[in-house]
């Protein structure tokens, strides 16, 4: 079990180097974060953008140009359909979001003939994100912050599988699951309770295998043993949560948000639920940022 997004840089290297295909990664931090994996050796890397831009960057940033696979495409919203082409031609293993708009990202993975999802009609993607946050003692893996706004409960279910593998991958060997409401009291009148009591009902009748989860629990009472003591919640999952399973984008959302600005929480985020992980970071997420999702991406990718 590792316990600092660091050791996510030495655990991927033993997978062997995964290829990464950047869609329009025109930019100094996405360039510097691939720039950074490479001489890590977590990956070979593919920088699909407009060439003389790339060097210009690599020029000011001192990063030797030759040491990526550089292709050209320097309309955005075509980047990012040939960096998802490349993918689908066996030419990388996963994919990471440059310089352009989330929309446009999002739509060439989705793209029902020439995108990057499995085929089934209950085929979803969803969002993970792992938080360092200075105030917790071990990593934090969460879902959903960014793509689905209200998950039903299968939709549930199915981000409850991606937030076990998504664990399992950093050594958790069972994880601890939160699922998330206002309150841990079983209230009939939220929904968010109600159906956080079902699946957890359903773990432990081995429904769900592989993780410990218990829900409804209050934010305090998940991450806080203390919390936990007083309000008298026993269990193993109380207090000393693996993984978080957010009832809605905006709880989530609120969660990601006020970790990294009030908390000072380091994070890696990517996408799954696609043919492969997608890296999905901010445009003016830092370079280290960028680094993590690369090698949580490629710590997944099979």
């Amino acid at each position: 079990m590792i316990t600092k997004l660091d050791d996510l840089l030495e655990l991927v290297k033993t997978k062997g180097k995964k290829r990464l295909v950047a869609a329009y990664a025109n930019d100094s931090h996405t360039i510097g974060a691939v720039s950074m994996a490479i001489d890590n050796g977590i990956i070979e890397g593919t920088l699909v953008g407009d060439i003389e831009t790339i060097k210009k960057v690599c020029a000011e940033e001192g990063i030797d140009v030759n040491k990526f696979e550089l292709v050209q495409e320097a309309d955005e919203t075509k980047a990012g359909v040939k960096a998802v082409e490349l993918i689908n031609e066996g030419k990388g293993d996963f994919l990471m979001k440059g310089l352009l708009s989330t929309d446009k990202y999002m739509r060439a993975i989705l793209n029902k003939e020439k995108g990057l999802m499995p085929g089934k009609k209950t085929d979803m993607l969803t969002h993970m994100a792992v938080f360092e946050v200075p105030a917790y003692h071990k990593l934090l893996v969460c879902s959903d912050v960014a793509i689905i706004p209200a998950p039903d409960m299968k939709q549930k279910q199915a981000i409850l599988g991606h937030l076990i593998s998504t664990a399992k991958s950093m050594q958790i060997e069972k994880p601890k699951v939160a699922l998330l409401a206002a309150t841990e009291q079983v209230s009939v009148g939220m929904p968010a309770c109600v159906e956080a009591a079902i699946i957890s009902k359903m773990g432990d009748r081995g429904m769900i295998k592989g993780a410990i989860i218990d829900g409804p629990l209050a934010l305090d009472v998940a991450i806080d043993a203390e919390s936990a003591k007083t309000k008298k919640v026993a269990g193993e999952v109380a207090g000393d949560a693996d993984c978080i399973l957010f009832p809605n984008i905006e709880s989530g959302n609120v969660f990601y948000k006020a970790c990294t600005k009030f908390g000072g929480a380091e994070l890696a985020c990517m996408v799954v639920g696609a043919k492969v992980p997608c890296v999905l970071t901010s445009r003016g997420d830092s370079v280290k940022t960028k680094l993590y999702s690369i090698a949580l991406a490629a710590l997944n990718t099979k």
